[in-house]
């Protein structure tokens, strides 16, 4: 009975792991996303404003 209850603490902390490895991946992805989305837009809003100021 010892093993068995062993066997699904095992589990569970592996599962545990699992979910909270992904929840880490999905936030590093997201973060830099939006990191890259701001960068390009601060690049465009840069490039785009350059056309105005010219007479």
């Amino acid at each position: 009975m010892v093993h068995l209850s062993v066997a699904i603490g095992r589990f569970f902390e592996a599962l545990l792991y699992a979910i909270f490895g992904i929840a880490f991946w999905t936030t590093i992805e997201v973060a830099a996303g939006a990191a890259a989305l701001f960068v390009v837009f601060k690049l465009a809003r840069r490039l785009l404003g350059r056309d105005k100021r010219r007479p």
